[in-house]
């Protein structure tokens, strides 16, 4: 109840203060003339002072004393037409600010709005998250804090993290849970993806090595089994690669939401000559990922851009290249470069638009990355 008198209380003192400067309006005005009227009476009483003084002649006075008159009858004159419009305007106005912008409020209020739910305080978030991802990370990192070697709070956390493209935080947390619970598929399969981000797609020998693991603990994993053929592939073993994605997609149900970009590898690797590097432009060679290993994390960062850019001048010049627009959109996301991320991706739906297959890829991939979709398909 008390809540209902505070809003109460308050809608009035705001429809005082709007409705103010409408109701002193017309008074104001009236004063001005007033005002006005009073200043050339005042002069008329100063130009008989100046007569009798001396300081003006007789038809100097009179030129002066007509001017005066004249514009106190126009100010006199111009006081009763002007004064009823701004109370004719007014009455529509008032009403408005009365009786529309509260009801208005209210039903809003009462729509969108929660007046039974009482104030939280950070605790009270923390202890009832819902689907707020901020308070939930909050949550899962103060637990973490105080409970380092809880491995299940590091599985939930890493996954998030790196929904949240906070990629170093997620490969921490995916080895952290590695380390306290045991490797399992999810979790090896999660920690090459954070090294493969890092390196902006490359599977790295490390993130090799961790999905080699993943499969000896789950053979038909597609998500390794993917990412293993996709190292052959960058390595330019075009023909390997193609056997890889070809195994994969007769493993793979008829309606496997990953069998579509499977089937462009393999079309893919089935147009490369052996020994061939890749057809997709700005796939990193063998000599780039054999180079990255050794580099320093800045030097690398400069490759990765490097590498970016030039992808992005060559599907500018040939813009026909699928596999090359995912690519480009995910690194420039993994870069946290979301503008050009969301350029790329209208781009890349200009040449792949959304009705087709393709084009609805990479608008679920933007999703995925938490792109802005809004735009990029006009």
């Amino acid at each position: 109840m008390l809540f209902w008198i505070l809003v109460a209380a308050l809608t009035a003192a705001l429809a005082v203060i709007l409705l103010y400067p409408l109701l002193r309006g017309a008074k104001a005005a009236n004063n001005i003339r007033a005002g006005e009227a009073a200043v050339y009476r005042d002069q008329l009483r100063e130009l008989d002072r100046d007569l009798d003084g001396g300081l003006i002649t007789p038809e100097e006075a009179d030129y002066a004393r007509a001017e005066i008159g004249r514009r106190l009858i126009a100010v006199s004159a111009d006081e009763p037409a002007e004064t009823p419009k701004p109370a004719r305007h007014h009455r529509f106005t008032e009403a408005f600010v009365l009786l529309v912008l509260p009801v208005l409020g209210l039903c809003l209020y009462l729509t969108t709005g929660r007046p039974d739910l009482p104030s939280q305080p950070l605790e009270a978030r923390l202890e009832n998250p819902g689907n707020d991802v901020a308070v939930l990370i909050a949550k899962a990192e103060r637990h973490l804090a105080e409970k380092p070697d809880d491995g299940k709070g590091w599985d939930v956390l890493a996954p998030i993290y790196f929904r949240t493209m906070r990629v170093n935080d997620a490969q921490v947390a995916y080895r952290n849970a590695i380390r306290l619970l045991g490797p399992s598929p999810v979790r090896l399969d999660g920690l090459a993806e954070t090294l493969m981000a890092v390196s902006d797609g490359v599977v790295t020998d490390e993130a090799r090595q961790v999905l080699e693991q993943s499969l000896t603990l789950e053979p038909d994993n597609p998500r390794a089994r993917f990412y293993i053929a996709l190292s052959m592939e960058q390595a330019g073993r075009a023909d390997e690669a193609r056997e890889a994605f070809e195994a994969l997609a007769k493993q793979s149900p008829a309606d496997a939401p990953w069998l579509p970009l499977v089937n462009q590898h393999i079309a893919t690797n089935a147009g490369a000559p052996a020994g061939a590097n890749p057809a997709t432009p700005g796939n990193p060679t063998q000599q780039d990922v054999a180079a990255a290993e050794t580099m320093s994390a800045g030097d690398r960062q400069q490759m990765i851009r490097g590498m970016v850019e030039s992808l992005d001048a060559k599907l500018s010049e040939e813009p026909n290249n699928f596999e090359g627009w995912v690519r480009l959109v995910r690194s420039y996301a993994v870069l946290n470069d979301k503008d050009r991320a969301a350029g790329a991706l209208k781009r890349g739906l200009a040449a792949f638009p959304p009705p087709g297959e393709q084009g609805r890829q990479l608008l679920a991939l933007a999703r995925e990355l938490g792109i802005a979709t809004e735009g990029a398909t006009q």
